[in-house]
């Protein structure tokens, strides 16, 4: 093995904080000393030890002379956990190798370790530990959630509205890995036409799945309170953003009051509420209103679109945006691909919008 296999298993190590972490990033480490791993470690949940304290706690040897691989800076500061970097120096590791450089003001680690005469190599894979962490450096750099937009549609461009039942556009391999996002992503947002019309769960129904927190936007506050997503055996935390100054005790949900944006809750408002909740990440899998409210007010960093290969036809179907739009195709909102991912007769294409550099 080299420094670049050693990487790779610490961001593997790293992946396995997910769902668990957040507002931190997933970090994992691997020490190695002669050419063997001696201990490692990750991120496991939040508030709990930081990569290295957790790869140096899980190894019975003696870690002096060993260098450590870790997919983010070591901190320098306190917060939930003492100094990671006073850490490495007190247990005299001789080197750290590091994919990336931890964007927080208050982590500033590189030359304190170097000072202690510990070796540092920084950039090693920097764009897959950027990608890994991309809600983190994305919330780093913009100061909200990332948000993702996930729907399903047919050949012909069309979702499932009215008498369609969306669970039937996309395959169970589809389904599958979208419950993995469900785990993945902070939480979920539906609008109060798609909680009406499907009476979802939002629940990442997978083995050890964590359950995202659930938001539903319904501007005038009037949604059936005897849906799915607010019986009190669900797992997970229930959100409804309003504008609404209704009282309604018989809704079993948190209510967030937002401010008002041409008569509707104002998604910008809301994100900024959910940031200082420490919510960093938002998964929206509402209808074609919700998608485009959430693209004509530039708050979509992230689609997740499943093609399937089915046609419906007819006046009667929809396209995952409805809005104005644009008035020429100069304007149009544009999204680089990012990956293109097939399950089974599915098609899944990943896009960031281009503002962004990951």
């Amino acid at each position: 093995m080299n420094d670049r296999d050693y990487m790779k298993r610490a961001m593997d190590l790293a992946k396995k904080g997910r769902g668990r972490v957040s507002p931190n990033p997933l970090v994992g480490a691997v020490l190695v000393r002669d050419g063997k791993i001696i201990g490692e470690g990750y991120h496991r949940a939040y508030g709990k030890y930081h990569a290295e304290r957790d790869a140096i706690s899980r190894t019975t040897e003696d870690v002096a002379g060993a260098t450590l691989y870790c997919n983010l800076e070591p901190c320098s500061h306190y917060g939930k956990q003492p100094p990671c970097a006073d850490l490495l120096i007190e247990k005299k590791i001789k080197r750290v190798v590091i994919s990336n450089l931890d964007p927080n003001p208050k982590v500033s680690s590189i030359d304190k370790l170097r000072e202690a005469g510990i070796e540092v190599d920084v950039g090693l894979l920097a764009d897959k530990g950027k990608r890994l962490n991309e809600v983190f450096f994305f919330n780093m750099e913009y100061k909200r959630p990332l948000v993702a937009l996930k729907y399903a549609m047919t050949l012909d461009g069309k979702i499932a509205s009215g008498k369609y039942d969306s669970k039937r556009i996309s395959n169970d391999k589809s389904r599958k890995f979208v419950h993995k996002l469900r785990h993945r992503y902070d939480a979920i947002l539906v609008g109060k036409n798609t909680a009406m019309t499907d009476n979802p769960r939002l629940t990442a129904r997978i083995k050890g799945g964590v359950d995202p927190i659930r938001i539903i936007v319904d501007t005038s506050f009037d949604i059936d309170p005897n849906l799915e997503i607010f019986k009190k055996n669900t797992d997970g935390k229930t959100y409804l953003a309003t504008t609404s100054s209704k009282e309604r005790s018989e809704v079993n949900a948190d209510i967030i009051r937002c401010k008002d944006k041409d008569g509707r809750v104002d998604l910008g408002d809301l994100l900024d509420r959910l940031y200082d909740m420490n919510i960093r990440s938002v998964l929206v899998e509402g209808g074609s209103l919700i998608n485009n409210a959430f693209l004509e007010a530039g708050l979509v960093d992230k689609i997740y679109e499943f093609i399937s290969p089915k046609v419906i036809s007819g006046k009667n179907s929809r396209s995952p945006f409805i809005g104005r739009g644009v008035d020429e195709i100069k304007d149009a909102y544009k999204f680089e691909i990012k990956k293109v991912k097939t399950f089974g007769e599915d098609i899944m294409i990943e896009a960031n919008n281009v503002y962004r550099n990951s």
